[in-house]
């Protein structure tokens, strides 16, 4: 089995199942680990058990599945994944199994380290293709669009993101009918010395014509996330909102 059981996670009898996939090392582990501790607190209070798996292999398996509430795709990219992973996946999510939330990661879309582009998961996520960075990384101001959403109550005024990686699409997946912006970034907020530039830039979406609750956040690059109370309420948000039916 390609998982473990996190520890300061619920016992024996826990009302939800949540599996987290994550990359493991890299660059982006300082996040990660930071992450991975906080979800595991969150986890607690819901009652929840709380599995990290390194590969997708998890999501292969049906038994595994059946039983997972919650898939937290965190710095997890949509590739290196066998077939009968993401036909599980897309059956999961079209079905509305369980709920979803990536971050960061989930959007490296194209070709990259040999591997194809997943189609379904390009037009999961609204249609796009990787294009561009933010290579330096920098803070972003973030502005919420929907007020409404259950993923945003409470956090009502912009929000510094820090030291972040900005990824830019060859297109807005705004202009995809399946998604709804829950928030964007405004480039304006980024540093002069930063040129890469994507006009209309929302960082914060779900899809719509999907039964699963789902939420993406772009963000995702670096532990100083956790120094903003409004994205953890973000966070807080998404896990209480997407773990239910």
């Amino acid at each position: 089995m390609a998982a473990l059981l996190c520890c300061g996670t619920a016992s024996q009898g826990a009302k939800y199942r949540v599996i987290i996939l994550s990359e493991g090392a890299g660059q982006h582990k300082p996040f990660t680990d930071v992450a991975v501790k906080w979800i595991q607190q969150e986890c607690l209070k819901l009652n929840a058990d709380v599995f990290v798996s390194h590969n997708a292999d998890i999501i292969a398996d049906d038994t595994e599945l059946a039983r997972t509430n919650l898939i937290i795709q965190l710095d997890f990219p949509p590739y290196t994944w066998k077939p009968k992973a993401e036909r599980n996946f897309i059956r999961y999510i079209e079905n509305g199994e369980g709920g979803w939330i990536g971050f960061h990661h989930a959007t490296l879309l194209g070709e990259f380290d040999g591997y194809p582009l997943w189609d379904w998961f390009s037009h999961f996520m609204g249609g796009i293709l990787f294009q561009n960075y933010v290579a330096e990384k920098c803070d972003g101001q973030v502005v919420i669009e929907n007020h409404k959403h259950p993923v945003m109550r409470g956090v009502k005024k912009p929000f510094t993101a820090k030291d972040d990686e900005w990824y830019t699409y060859n297109r807005s997946p705004r202009q995809s009918p399946d998604i709804m912006v829950l928030a964007s970034v405004d480039e304006s907020s980024y540093p002069e010395s930063v040129k890469v530039r994507m006009g209309d830039h929302p960082v914060i979406w779900v899809n719509r014509s999907v039964k699963a609750r789902n939420v993406y956040f772009q963000m995702g690059h670096s532990p100083r996330l956790f120094e903003s109370e409004s994205f953890e309420r973000l966070f807080r948000n998404a896990i209480r909102w997407a773990i239910k039916k």
